[in-house]
Order: C-alpha cells, then structure tokens, then sequence
C-alpha cells in the first residue's frame, strides 16, 4: 500500500508517483489503495514523514496509582490535534486469580523471609500485597473483571521541529499526570498504524487492569454545575443532578439567553428574577412588551411605564454627579452623538460635527462645563438642543431641527423632553415600553440604558439588569455598540446583563450581538428553529447530537453554558413559583 523513498527528495517522489499514476489510469489498473495512498513514507529512528507532515508516536508503560473519573482530560483537551488510541482486552478471571494466587504466595514469603532476617519490610511490597488480596477478593465474587490495556498517542506536526516542541509538551502534560510515557523508537511505522481508526495493535504494550481503574480512563464525563451557593436554573439532563450556580463567581455576571418565540425564555428569566431577590439581589428590566408587569406588581416592585401620557419622565441629558470625573462631560456628549443617531438616522460628517457644537452649546447654556462642581446644575433638555439648532439659521440646522421636532413639538413630545423625575429605590424596578410605537422602542431602550448606567455607579450592590428584546437595539449599530459597551463596563460595578432576544440570525449577523455573546460568561441555548440552529451550531461549536436536542427539545430545554462547562439542562419550578409567574 505505501511507497517507500527513503533517498529521494520530495519534489522527486512526487514527480515520480504523478507518473506511475499516470501510466496506471492509460492501463485502466488503478486501485483504491494506489489512490488513498501518500506521495511517499520516510521512516525515521524516532518519527516519521508522511508527504509533508512528521509523526512521532509514544506508548505509556507506566499509570498513577490513584486517578479520579476523567483523569485523562487534560490530554483529551491539548491544545494540538493528537491521534489517541485506547485497546481494551479483557481476560479470563480463572487465569489472572491463577497468576494473583502466585504473585500473592511469593510477596508473603518475601515479607516473611524480612521479618525472619530482622530486615524492615519494604513498603511497596506490603503495598503490592494488599492491592493483590483485595483484587483477588473482587475478582473472586464476580465484582471486578480483569483486562490488558494498552494507550498509544500519535502527535502530528507540520516541521520536525515544531514536532519536537509538542513532543515536550505532551510529555510534560503526561507527567503532570503521573503517566510514564515512551518514544516507539524504530517502531514508528507500527506505532502510527496503531493509531489509525482500524484497530491495528501492532505495538502490544500492555497494562494490566481491573473494571475500576479501566473505567476511570474513559475521557467521558458529565459537567457538573452544582455549586454550594446561588441559586436552582434547572435539571442537569445528563445525570440528573441540580444546577445550582452564582453567576456573580464568573469573569463576569453578563448572561445571554437565546431561543426561538415559545421555548421558555420569558418563564426562565422569570423564574430567575424570583430567586435572585429571594437571594438579596437587585433587579431591573427593560420590558419592550409589558411581560413582567403582573409579576412586578405581584412581588412589590415598581413599574415604570414610557408613554406620552406617563408620569415618569427621563432626561437624556442628565450627568452622573457620583464619582464624576472632568471627562464625564465629554463621554456624555459622545454618547449623545449615538442617541442622535438612533433618533435622527445617519449623519454626514458636516452634520456630526454641527451636532457636537450645538450639544456643548447647550450644556453652556446651562452654565455646565468640564468641571466637575458644574454637574449639580440642571441639565439641558432635547428642546435646547433643538432651539440651537433652529437658531444657527443653516439649511443643515434646519434638517436637524426637522429631525428633532417630533420629539420636541411632535407626538413624541411629552416622553423625553423633560426633567428626570424619579429614582430607582426598588429592588425590583421594571421599566414597561409597549406603549410606545415600534421606532421609538430603541430611543427609549438606549436612554433608559444610559439612565440606568449613571444610577449603579451611584451604589454598588448586586445587580442584574435584564434586556429583553434585545434585537431592538443591536439592529442600530450605535445602540448595539452602547449595549456591547455597557456589557463590557457592567462587572466594574456588580451589575450583571442578561440579554434575551428570538431574532437570533438577526443577533448573530451583527458584530456588536456576537461581542455581547463573547463578553457573556454565561450563555443559555433554548429550543431552536432549524433556520437559527445553524448559525448557533458555528457560533458555539456544538457537537451533531447537541444540535439535534435543540431541535428537539421540549418548553424550557436547552443548552446551559457557564464558563467553559455545559450540558443540557430543563428548567424546573415549584407550584408557588408557577402560580406567581403565569
């Protein structure tokens, strides 16, 4: 099957073997072997060279002797492709407790001979002898089963030397493990064979070992999320177990919930909101459809409506007076410029420019300026801004004004042209939006946003806030990238974000919804459609039967990501918690 040329350089065999195949296809006598076969083969003392690439293959002839379950995931997880095979075969018990009953006879008579001689018994004898008469025992009611097992690992690399780097580096992932490994020198042709998917052993190095110990080399283990704090997500679908996790021990508390209309997203969030204040947390939400108003109600929190006819008011234009700094100023303008943004459309460069001069004019106007003392002035309102505007008397003032003046004179009037008006106070605050038409939901998602940012770096507590519907504001690129900016800030200041969204295509197509996703340390996957599960599947690396569970998992099934553990969870309430949530 393989062609051997040792002598020739690459460039030769190659030429060499695009002849011989030449000349086999104008015979009509080429085979599936002269097909699949390499250019050519260079068996080395130590490695050997398979067209362009070098293997070297290592056998481990020495365990630890105590592991846990999945002792072997370190190397499973090395950080370069390796070919790894495991043989397993088992053995007549009568022959091994034969060969036990011997071995046993002869340790006894060497501790006997030590104690005879005055000699202090050799501790790994004593050892070697109660591991030998407890295996015996096992073996002996049918408990433990004996096999031969042999473990070869096969590392590929592109340059001999890089082949000797890896080399290293699994030997000393190996010996982190306690595993005695060594080099198949002149054996490498068999070595490697033996680490194809054929199951060709040609190498024969064995281990004894009973069930137990085989057991515990199988790198296959459920990931347990149960922690002895937080609070209940759901129902580990793999064993069973609880998922009990305090997504404040993360790198940060930022999750992302993504599932198709129907799947649970709206009773797992709820479910999570109640345990999270039963557990001292705060907890604020921007609600696009009124979703959470009858449980906010119905837990004693404070609901916030955005209407023309509301009495809460916020000013968009408000500044944080807590731990100002003399940039807080021009950070807030630059924020303004994507609220204008979200508000008015695209600016051209001139318009940009002309809007950051009319912004400073009207924090003048107010008498507030870069110092910090200035702040506790009242600030300017969306009026200002467009009364500066009207008053440059340009035709590019006046597209501006234009822009502004439903929000100013419009139907939009009576939302954001006024002063602040209150305060956040309650643990659970629900800022309620379905009152307003569907263009003005990303203005009023942006400035609650921005409102809620100066409120936390008032106090820092514990905080989750919650966007849902977040696609509202990831498909403006200027209100995704102060969302993306806003996830990124929250940990300074204990706040944690979740953010919900059904339009996951949408939410992925974009850069600033796959940043939230990669600054979230938390990520749960519920039900999808099959038109989303593709893109999911790339984006976080899901395996053929993760994929098919989401297609087919039931109402509050899915994929729990935390860190770098997941597994497929359900959620799970009570009675109480059911009745309080529907």
């Amino acid at each position: 099957m393989f062609n051997l040329f040792k002598k020739k350089p690459a460039s030769a065999a190659a030429a060499q073997s695009a002849a011989n195949v030449a000349d086999f296809l104008a015979k009509g006598t080429v085979s599936i072997k002269d097909m699949v076969a390499p250019s050519f083969i260079e068996v080395d003392f130590n490695h050997l060279k398979i067209d362009d690439r070098y293997y070297r293959t290592l056998y481990v002839v020495g365990y630890p002797r105590y592991v846990s379950a999945n002792w072997l995931y370190s190397l499973i997880t090395f950080d370069h492709p390796l070919y790894i095979s495991m043989y397993v075969y088992p053995t007549e018990s009568k022959s091994v407790l034969e060969d036990l009953k011997r071995k046993i006879a002869e340790m006894e008579a060497t501790i006997e001979n030590d104690i005879k001689a005055g000699k202090v018994v050799d501790p790994t004898v004593q050892v070697a002898l109660d591991d030998a008469l407890a295996l015996q025992a096992e073996l002996a009611k049918g408990a433990e089963r004996f096999f031969q097992f042999g473990l070869y690992i096969t590392i590929p690399a592109d340059t001999l030397e890089e082949l000797g780097q890896v080399s290293k580096q699994v030997d000393s992932v190996l010996s982190s493990l306690l595993i005695i490994a060594r080099q198949a020198t002149l054996e490498m042709e068999e070595g490697y064979k033996s680490t194809l998917p054929m199951f060709y052993d040609r190498l024969g190095v064995w281990r004894n070992m009973d069930t137990t110990s085989l057991a515990t080399t199988f790198p296959f283990a459920t990931a347990s999320l149960t922690r002895n704090e937080g609070i209940l997500y759901g129902l580990n679908e793999h064993d069973g177990s609880l998922i009990i996790f305090d997504r404040f021990t993360l790198e940060n508390a930022n999750s992302v919930i993504l599932g198709k209309s129907g799947g649970g997203k709206s009773f797992l969030v709820k479910l999570e909101v109640l345990r999270l204040l039963m557990m001292g947390t705060d907890v604020l939400i921007i609600d696009p459809e009124n979703e959470y108003q009858k449980l906010c109600q119905a837990v004693g929190g404070e609901f916030v409506v955005f209407s023309s006819t509301s009495q809460y008011k916020i000013n968009p234009f408000d500044l944080a007076t807590v731990e100002a700094t003399p940039d807080e100023l021009s950070n807030k303008i630059l924020d303004l410029h994507s609220l204008m943004r979200v508000i008015m459309g695209e600016l051209t460069p001139s318009q940009d420019a002309l809007l950051d001069r009319a912004l400073v004019m009207a924090y003048q106007q107010k008498g507030i300026t870069q110092d910090p003392a200035t702040f506790k002035n009242e600030p300017p309102l969306l009026e200002d801004l467009y009364k500066i505007f009207i008053g440059m008397e340009t035709p590019e003032g006046k597209e501006l004004s234009d822009r502004l003046e439903k929000f100013v004179r419009g139907s939009a009037s009576g939302i954001f042209n006024q002063q602040s008006n209150f305060d956040i106070k309650n643990a659970f605050t629900v800022f309620g939006i379905r009152d307003l038409e569907e263009n003005l939901r990303p203005v009023a998602m942006y400035i609650v946003l921005d409102y809620i940012w100066n409120r936390v770096r008032k106090d820092k507590k514990k905080r989750v806030l919650v966007v849902d519907e977040a696609w509202y504001l990831i498909k403006h690129k200027d209100s995704g990238a102060y969302l993306h900016a806003f996830a990124k800030r929250a940990r300074k200041y204990q706040l944690g974000l979740t953010t919900i969204t059904q339009d996951v295509e949408d939410f992925l197509a974009t850069d600033e919804g796959k940043a939230i996703i990669t600054n979230s340390s938390l990520q749960i996957i519920l039900k999808q459609s099959t038109a989303a599960v593709e893109k999911i599947t790339q984006t976080f690396y899901l395996t053929g039967g993760e994929k098919h569970f989401l297609l087919s998992a039931g109402i509050g099934e899915g994929l729990f990501f935390a860190g770098h553990s997941h597994v497929g969870f359900k959620v799970i309430a009570s009675d109480e918690e059911k009745t309080l949530i529907e």
